[in-house]
């Protein structure tokens, strides 16, 4: 067992890689096994949605789904295995073996993730996927960052319905008009990744509650210091001092303040956030 969460437990396991039948343990092709427990969290409901987007949607920056298995009681999902895990661990699980990722690698998967929302907002794809955050981008060998979990994700055209009698659970990823009243659009994922971005670059989590008390926030504490170059090496994460510019910093803090804005008309498309950090 590799993960466990409210849905269920991940396995790790090998199958064939023309057959895809099982193999032995260490030959093969290497995946991720996530069977949904039955009292889990994440429901039904949500384990199809993951089914029918990465079933049909495919694309670098996606993390691959290679099968499914949907029966009586067994809900499995496979998935390709990406060997260095998720974004979350890479960034703040510091055991005494811990080795910061550089502004290089970062700034790698930063647009990556941009690169794999580009796709789902695409008008081709125009697809939301209404819960991104560190634990949900898987990092593989090489560093490639892969978009994973889309329990949540939604169809365009289906957003505009809104539940007045829901309640929403705000998240530290969630957008303000999310929290306010379940509105979810393509500028909802867009202020995710700019919390993510956040994340990069500071390497402290969206919220923390071990950090001081005006801290705890990281958006809330970080805002003020974005606009200001005088300040904002206080965000910049303490490991990675001296691999980037000024000038890299103060343009990686422009495109997380524009996402982070509460205001989701202001906020960038994804499309442009992929350009601006293209030119980084």
């Amino acid at each position: 067992m590799i993960g466990k969460g409210g849905f269920g437990c991940v396995f790790k396991g090998w199958i064939d890689e023309h057959t895809l039948a099982p193999t032995k343990q260490g030959t093969g092709f290497a995946v991720s096994v996530k069977r949904l427990n039955d009292k889990s969290n994440q429901g039904h409901s949500e384990w199809l949605t993951e089914i029918n987007y990465l079933g049909q949607l495919h694309h670098p920056n996606l993390v691959k789904l290679i099968g499914y298995c949907i029966e009586d009681e067994c809900w499995i999902l496979v998935y390709e295995f990406l060997t260095k895990g998720s974004l979350d661990n890479l960034l703040f699980k510091r055991a005494s073996n811990f080795q910061p990722l550089t502004w290089k690698i970062r700034m790698k998967i930063a647009l990556d993730v941009a690169k794999g929302l580009a796709f789902l907002h695409s008008d081709e794809v125009n697809v939301i996927h209404g819960n991104l955050k560190t634990s949900k981008i898987l990092i593989d060998s090489n560093h490639n960052a892969k978009l994973y979990n889309f329990g949540l994700a939604k169809d365009i055209p289906e957003i505009d319905m809104i539940d007045p009698d829901m309640v929403y659970i705000q998240g530290p990823y969630d957008a303000p008009e999310y929290k306010l009243i379940g509105h979810l659009t393509k500028k909802s994922d867009v202020y995710g990744f700019g919390v993510v971005l956040l994340e990069i670059m500071s390497g402290k989590r969206a919220l923390d509650y071990n950090r001081p008390r005006w801290e705890n926030d990281l958006v809330v504490w970080a805002r003020p210091l974005l606009i200001n170059k005088e300040k904002i090496y206080q965000v910049m994460d303490s490991c990675i001092e001296g691999q980037y510019s000024p000038h890299e910093a103060m343009e990686v803090a422009r495109i997380a303040i524009q996402c982070l804005s509460c205001n989701s008309k202001n906020r960038p498309n994804i499309d442009d956030v992929v350009r601006s950090l293209e030119k980084l």
